[in-house]
């Protein structure tokens, strides 16, 4: 006997509500992948049809195109959908080519690797 009324069933925690939907998928690793949800299982794996990973620097956004994706549930940290009928970033991104996404990201590891290195020769003064 089933206490579920036909309003909850869009309440389910399911992955099939999602079928056919685009999706958000946030990996561990900090990876943000957009896609049609179109296979699921059990262990939470993923298809998604028409994959691009979004990589984001600042205020400049790149979408790499990916295709068909197949992702393990394991990596998996979050998945939502987006409304198809809203802008999915706010109006100050920019939309730039891979190469100079590439290169923006590069100077921000390096200026995270710089700051680091610098922490670690300022050790010495020991100020606490």
């Amino acid at each position: 006997m089933s206490w579920a009324t036909p309003d909850d069933v869009l309440l389910s925690t399911s992955l099939a509500t999602y079928l056919d939907k685009k999706l958000l998928v946030l990996l561990r690793g900090g990876r943000k992948l957009l896609g049609l949800l179109r296979s699921f299982d059990q262990f939470a794996n993923v298809v998604l049809e028409g994959a691009c990973e979004r990589l984001i620097v600042g205020d400049l956004y790149c979408d790499v195109p990916l295709g068909l994706y197949v992702i393990r549930g394991e990596n998996v940290v979050l998945i939502g959908e987006l409304e198809s009928g809203k802008d999915e970033l706010p109006p100050h991104m920019t939309c730039v080519p891979e190469a100079e996404i590439r290169k923006a990201q590069k100077a921000e590891r390096d200026a995270t690797d710089l700051k680091g290195t610098m922490r670690k020769r300022m050790e010495f003064l020991d100020f606490d």
